[in-house]
């Protein structure tokens, strides 16, 4: 596993990759967040930490356009699953709990898809953010609230 830190607007972040593709984007101070391991190998001139970090940065700028990565995030097969619906939503938009669990086949399956959710490993590439409670509240995001409004903020799905 190759790692590189990343500096932007909302903390410092640790990139994490291997050889298919991107595996981690953590805030340093998030919930879930893995450290980094004695076996990794600091690689902060990697082709794809350097990718990132530019397309980190026309993002915080407010350039909509999706990531262009390749992404290996690391889970079960439904939240894999999980992790690819959240792909669809587009900037600016957010989808509650339920309207992916109805997506997936599994209409009463909102609380599985939270912990799917809760548990993606590529914060803001992969926009975990998006996702709110059925009621429209910004419900759980492991970097913090604040950082989910912000990003939603960002994006325009919110307004201050």
């Amino acid at each position: 596993m190759h790692y590189a830190f990343i500096s932007s607007p909302l903390g410092d972040m640790l990139a994490t990759a291997n050889a298919q593709g991107l595996t981690g984007l953590y805030f340093v101070d998030q919930r879930y967040y893995p450290g980094v391991q004695a076996t990794w190998l600091s690689q902060p001139d990697h082709l794809l930490f350097q990718a990132l970090a530019a397309q980190l940065v026309d993002y915080f700028a407010g350039v909509t356009a999706p990531f262009d990565l390749p992404l290996a995030p690391i889970g079960t097969p439904f939240q894999q699953q999980v992790w690819r619906q959240l792909l669809a939503i587009p900037a600016g938009h957010t989808w509650r709990y339920g309207e992916i669990a109805c997506q997936l086949g599994c209409p009463q399956g909102a609380r599985a898809v939270g912990a799917a959710v809760g548990r993606n490993p590529i914060s803001i590439v992969i926009p975990c953010h998006r996702v709110i409670g059925s009621n429209g509240s910004l419900t759980g995001y492991a970097g913090g609230l604040p950082r989910k409004q912000h990003l939603l903020l960002l994006e325009g799905a919110l307004t201050a």
